[in-house]
């Protein structure tokens, strides 16, 4: 069994059970392990939480980069709109609804404070950058609660119309 094997079960679990419905045992059975299975890659319930942000973490550094920008705000915009309209919205939003212990949201913290400030004294008009970084925000928002309230492509369109 892979390790994002088991983070893909603890996040499927997590979609359809809440918070609440994280378990060890849960996320052991959803993989079709072992708990002992289960416990040899994540000692604990925090450590699994804190893979699951890891790699939250990890992945869109990599969409970020893997645009091909040279300039990071619009490549954050395009990674933003790529990981909602494909589904990698999900890893967002359990993962933030799962830690209920704020010590494992630090990397998470530094990570987006670090996704909204880097390059911005490079940016052309490093408010603007801003405001479309913060907006990119509340497309992650939105499109966890209500994803058929916006029309992604328009919404894309305009925000690299400000850049």
């Amino acid at each position: 069994m892979r390790r994002d094997d088991l983070l893909d079960a603890a996040e499927s679990l997590l979609c359809d059970q809440g918070a609440q419905g994280l378990t060890l045992a849960a996320v052991a059975e959803r993989a079709g392990v072992s708990k002992g299975g289960l416990l040899y890659h994540f000692g604990t319930k925090e450590a699994l939480i804190k893979g699951l942000i890891e790699r939250l973490i990890a992945e869109f550094d990599a969409l970020v980069e893997a645009q091909g920008e040279s300039d990071y705000t619009r490549a954050y915009l395009k990674a933003t709109f790529q990981a909602v309209e494909s589904g990698r919205l999900r890893r967002w939003a359990v993962v933030t609804g799962a830690a209920g212990d704020p010590t494992l949201l630090v990397p998470l913290r530094e990570a987006m404070a670090r996704w909204h400030s880097q390059d911005l004294d490079r940016e052309p008009d490093p408010m603007t950058s801003r405001i479309v970084r913060l907006a990119c925000e509340g497309v992650w928002d939105v499109a966890t609660h209500v994803p058929e309230l916006l029309d992604y492509a328009e919404l894309r369109r305009r925000l690299l119309d400000l850049l």
